[in-house]
């Protein structure tokens, strides 16, 4: 084995994708063994169990973090890292994949992802950018997308249903608060510049996509130094629908609702609006969020 890693943490969602992928975790461990490294494998019983798990590992010392899930476990590994000169690798085995897609790597296909994994293990890692975000005295990392508006009221309601198993419960998660949804008053403070402004959908985005591959910033770079802040201005509810397909292509840019904004800070206050990051929940505004550039090395 070339120099590099030797030390692995490797820390498993069993749950990840519905439990669909619950054979990855130990794949996983098994090839990197094979490979030459030393694998500590890290699981816990819940979420909170195992982010404790792994930041007791990480600050024992690791020449390396992986990640085995989806965007929930990027967040994990993310809130664990940044800032830190320890690498996070990542294979893909969520529903969303979002950080995963965004750096290139599988996102359909574990197995491909474990073999994506190896060869970039012998790879000097790479820098990328991330998000910090202040709210309710807390301060918390991500890496793909700032949910505010719209998407995030569809997450919440996407997070409470128990089927379909799969990409697919945004969709219809989508559908049934499309029913309902009004656009919400927001004050949105770019760079210090403050607009109060209603409006359907507000996102501040590292990567292009979020939800499993609706590209709502096909432009958007993990690495340029800034955030994208997207905005869809009122529309109706036939509107909103009608720009909703579009998305999930990119091909929604030149549609004269919707704005982006590049920016290094931003805060975003409305009432009655739960934010999510990476698929999480954050909790309501407001919340402020600025660009780290090169806050996080990845394997990739």
């Amino acid at each position: 084995m070339s120099r590099g890693p030797r030390r692995l943490l490797l820390a498993v969602n069993p749950s990840a994708s519905f439990g669909r992928n619950r054979s990855v975790g130990p794949a996983t461990a098994r090839r990197l063994e094979a490979e030459g490294y030393e694998v500590t494998v890290l699981r816990a019983d819940n979420f909170e169990l195992l982010r404790r798990e792994v930041q007791a590992a990480f600050e024992a010392g690791t020449d390396g973090l992986v990640v085995v899930g989806g965007d929930g476990m990027v967040s994990l590994g993310v809130n664990v890292l940044a800032g830190s000169p320890v690498p996070m690798g990542l294979v893909a085995a969520g529903t969303g994949n979002d950080l995963a897609r965004a750096l290139g790597l599988p996102h359909e296909d574990p197995e491909a992802g474990i073999d994506a994994l190896v060869e970039a293990l012998r790879r000097p890692p790479q820098s990328i950018d991330l998000g910090l975000m202040q709210h309710g005295g807390l301060r918390t990392w991500f890496a793909c997308v700032l949910s505010a508006g719209f998407d995030a009221v569809v997450n919440e309601r996407a997070n409470r249903m128990a089927r379909p198993r799969g990409p697919s419960r945004y969709t219809i998660a989508l559908l049934r608060e499309l029913a309902t949804f009004r656009p919400r008053r927001y004050a949105i403070t770019i760079d210090g510049v403050r607009r109060d402004q209603a409006a359907m959908l507000v996102s501040v985005a590292n990567t292009p996509s979020l939800g499993g591959g609706m590209r709502i910033v096909p432009h958007a770079d993990l690495a340029d130094g800034v955030l994208d802040v997207f905005i869809v201005h009122p529309l109706s509810r036939i509107g909103l629908l009608g720009v909703f397909p579009r998305v999930f292509a990119g091909e929604h840019v030149d549609h004269p609702a919707v704005e982006f904004v590049r920016a290094t800070r931003v805060r975003v206050e409305a009432d009655d609006i739960i934010a999510y990051a990476d698929g999480e929940r954050v909790g309501p505004l407001p919340i402020e969020v600025e660009v780290v550039p090169a806050a996080l090395r990845v394997f990739a």
